[in-house]
């Protein structure tokens, strides 16, 4: 309604309690609720008529409009290029208290969290989950892997009719809890496992085609059980292999690349940039292995393998989700032009 009619409303729900109208009767004649009858009686009896008058809309001064454009500008900057860390400040994350914090410190302006809540949706941000990125990483490495060297290792696939899996490793553990279950509110549901701690290893090589192989063993990760997957990966292929890994100790050790080197008409391997995890699209099975064998609870190593082998076998058939994978933002480079 118009300020206007607002007012003349509040007048006549006014007159007509004075006039003897109770106040739940005048709420269900005029259409309003109790609450606010009750509330309009109270502001007229402290400050009369003229505290019901009609104010001016829009915008109201203070907290609203205490930030520039161009303090907007620079504020919009650091958001989305710096973390709260790297501006010396004593956050972590980029919350709404270390915003204003922020605010404050560089710009002598205090607000409210509500106002900040205001200024980042204006401003187009949101609160989101963040991804883990290492201070490490080599930015100018990760552009030229992306723009040069993967298209031309997809080149060379295409020319060498060669099968490009993406490889990684990830660790299972006992006592490692995903998933969710229903419960009263109130009450945390209680998971019942073996106090026992254990654990094994799966080694996994994906295509953007769908195809997974796969390794589950026990033990650390050594020369000899890469060595021993790669010779799984040329075998079970019908053609050569181009398999692309991170940069662990492992893959770069002195043995892998001399057996390598003695059989490379068979198998190429290509070494991702530094720190640069969330460009293999492996890691995203990594997370679908650990989601799908959280939620099952093993008495010991033999039945958490078994149950690791059971959840690969089940997604070997499934490889429309494997490929699925490839559709993920940060790994969508690698998901075409391979045959």
């Amino acid at each position: 309604m118009p300020a206007e009619a607002q007012s003349e409303l509040r007048v006549r729900v006014i007159n007509a309690v004075l006039d003897g109208l109770s106040q739940t009767k005048a709420a269900e004649v005029f259409g309003v609720s109790r609450w606010s009858v009750n509330q309009w009686m109270a502001i007229h009896r402290a400050g009369g008529p003229k505290a019901l008058a009609p104010k001016k809309r829009g915008r109201r001064k203070g907290e609203a409009g205490k930030l520039t454009p161009a303090q907007c500008r620079k504020l919009h900057g650091w958001l989305t290029r710096k973390m709260p860390d790297q501006l010396s400040l004593p956050f972590y994350l980029w919350t709404r208290a270390a915003i204003r914090h922020l605010i404050r410190e560089q710009f002598g302006v205090s607000l409210s969290l509500a106002s900040v809540s205001g200024y980042m949706k204006r401003m187009g941000f949101s609160s989101q989950r963040p991804v883990r990125r290492a201070y490490e990483r080599n930015e100018p490495a990760i552009q030229a892997w992306l723009k040069d060297e993967y298209p031309k290792i997809a080149a060379r696939a295409r020319r060498e009719h060669a099968a490009l899996y993406w490889s990684d490793e990830t660790g299972l553990r006992s006592d490692d809890v995903r998933g969710r279950s229903f419960a009263l509110k109130g009450q945390t549901p209680i998971v019942r496992a073996t106090g026992k701690r254990f654990g094994c290893n799966v080694i996994s090589a994906i295509t953007n085609k769908g195809e997974l192989n796969f390794m589950v063993f026990d033990s650390n990760l050594t020369n000899d059980v890469f060595i021993r997957f790669l010779r799984r990966l040329i075998k079970q292929s019908r053609r050569k292999v181009f398999v692309i890994v991170d940069r662990h100790p492992v893959h770069r050790s002195k043995a892998v690349r001399e057996w390598l080197a003695r059989r490379v008409e068979q198998i190429e391997m290509f070494l991702l940039p530094t720190y640069a995890p969330e460009l293999n699209p492996d890691e995203l099975l990594n997370a679908d292995i650990k989601r799908g064998v959280g939620q099952r609870r093993p008495r010991d190593t033999e039945a958490l393998k078994q149950d690791a082998r059971s959840w690969l076998y089940h997604r070997q058939h499934q490889p429309q989700i494997i490929a699925r994978f490839f559709e993920a933002p940060h790994v969508a480079y690698a998901a075409d032009g391979i045959i």
